[in-house]
């Protein structure tokens, strides 16, 4: 038989340069690149004031976890639960109006099985089809 070799630690992420992810690397690169940018097109004081945000960006979309997820998955799922509905409300007419159609799609001729009302109690026998393991069947 051939043994194989069940990788371990999938949720770590690969380091590529020094201690720094792929992910990391290209947050990083993307905030130097956009501080490049905006050295060239604005002042030194506007400059300064833009490259300590994206740098403070950066650093928390490349280093911060949160709940042990990247910051990044955090936003997403943020948004996620903000954009969908506090309130669920069941449609009662809308179960009715399935239920009409499935009525609708049976053959002619069946006849549906009607609920049996039971008078008593039916926890000593259903305890005790649980504790044959299922040899009594009951009645």
């Amino acid at each position: 038989m051939q043994q194989f070799t069940v990788p371990q630690f999938l949720d770590v992420e690969s380091k590529i340069i020094g201690p720094l992810t792929t992910r990391q690397f290209l947050i990083i690169l993307a905030a130097a690149i956009i501080m490049a940018i905006s050295y060239r097109l604005f002042d030194f004081s506007l400059f300064l004031v833009i490259a300590i945000i994206i740098t403070i960006i950066a650093a928390v979309f490349s280093f911060v976890k949160v709940n042990s997820q990247p910051f990044h998955l955090f936003v997403l799922n943020a948004i996620q639960t903000v954009r969908r509905p506090g309130l669920r409300v069941w449609n009662n007419r809308l179960v009715a109006i399935e239920q009409e159609e499935k009525l609708d799609i049976i053959k002619p001729g069946y006849e549906p099985e009607t609920k049996k009302e039971y008078k008593t109690s039916r926890l000593a026998e259903l305890a005790l089809i649980v504790d044959t393991k299922g040899r009594y069947k009951g009645e």
